[in-house]
């Protein structure tokens, strides 16, 4: 078994070797397209790295990819006034630059996966919130200050250089996707987003939203498949019970193993209800920051299924009783359709 010194020792030595290529000048970048390009593809092999040492089944590229087209249509629906409001900013901002910025936030921003320790095998792993994103983003600037410093030691006015405020851009943009419990909701939402002292950028509320926006943008079938996914990364000891089908006998060989995973299922279930339900109370309060000609565009347009009829089917299909069975749990998640992945 690694040891988490030993393990810590890996994680140094493979950001060391992947810092080395940076003192050989012929791979420095030349503009701030090629920067950002390198820099993403240290952050996606890092976050490569992760997926396997971690098993995350969620926190993968298919989710990045998810993202990726949330912001997308997020940024095409206000792009025609917000282009106009950059340019009028004093420095004005290049929206090509911010799409940049944006495209190299959503490939780092869940870069880092931090698990709390635990000793109960059998129980739900967690993460604390803010530890991951605040890794992932430390991670990620220490790459960017050896790059821009040794782009300075070669030329003080290059264009590749990531200025303060790319950076800035950036930490705003992976701090929004970190998420506090409200307990009232029952629910998870983005705090940054309600900071009324210091509003978040518009590329920090696109990467928010997107984050979490599997059900408005995406729908129910999204929204589930993203819940089952969760539910292995954060369950990994029910895996080898459902590949061996050693799960179907748990009722009669291993009772309280079998009510383990059972509330642990349905815990979750209730969880995708109360997520729903307080991802439609939202939208109207999480869209405000946006230019007030293109709300109604994002509210019916992109973030389409946030509405009575879809959170009505939401509760009707999902197994919220304490009287649901594992099996009918079990059924309703799915899990066996994303192990091999």
């Amino acid at each position: 078994m690694i040891t988490q010194a030993l393990f810590a020792s890996m994680n140094r030595d493979s950001s060391q070797s992947s810092f080395r290529y940076l003192y050989d000048s012929s791979n420095l970048p030349q503009s701030i397209d090629e920067s950002i390009a390198q820099i993403k593809a240290f952050a996606l092999q890092e976050f490569d790295r992760e997926v396997v040492e971690k098993q995350l089944y969620y926190h993968n590229r298919e989710h990045l990819e998810n993202v990726r087209r949330r912001s997308t249509l997020i940024l095409q629906a206000i792009v025609p006034t917000w282009e106009v409001w950059l340019q009028q900013q004093e420095p004005s901002i290049d929206l090509s630059r911010i799409e940049l910025l944006l495209d190299l936030s959503i490939a780092a921003h869940d870069m880092v996966q931090v698990f709390i320790s635990q000793s109960d095998l059998h129980a739900t792993r967690r993460r604390e919130p803010g530890v991951s994103e605040r890794a992932s983003f430390e991670r990620l600037v220490e790459y960017i200050n050896a790059l821009n410093q040794q782009l300075q030691r070669h030329d003080p006015d290059s264009p590749a250089r990531l200025t303060d405020r790319d950076i800035a851009i950036i930490r705003a943009a992976i701090g929004a996707t970190i998420c506090t419990y409200a307990p009232t909701e029952q629910a998870i939402y983005q705090a940054d987003l309600y900071d009324v002292q210091n509003p978040p950028s518009i590329v920090a509320r696109i990467l928010a939203l997107a984050d979490i926006g599997a059900l408005g943008i995406d729908g129910t079938e999204v929204y589930s498949q993203e819940g089952s996914l969760l539910f292995l990364e954060e369950n990994l000891d029910v895996i080898p019970l459902l590949l061996d089908e050693t799960i179907d006998r748990l009722e009669s060989d291993n009772l309280a193993l079998y009510q383990n995973i059972q509330q642990r299922l349905l815990k979750r279930c209730r969880f995708q209800v109360n997520f729903a339900k307080s991802r439609a109370a939202r939208l109207k309060s999480e869209l405000v920051g946006f230019p007030e000609s293109t709300i109604d565009t994002l509210t019916h347009d992109v973030f389409r299924y946030l509405n009575p009829a879809t959170i009505q089917a939401i509760e009707a299909t999902t197994p919220t009783a304490e009287t649901a069975s594992l099996k009918s749990l079990l059924e309703f998640f799915e899990l066996e359709r994303y192990l091999d992945r």
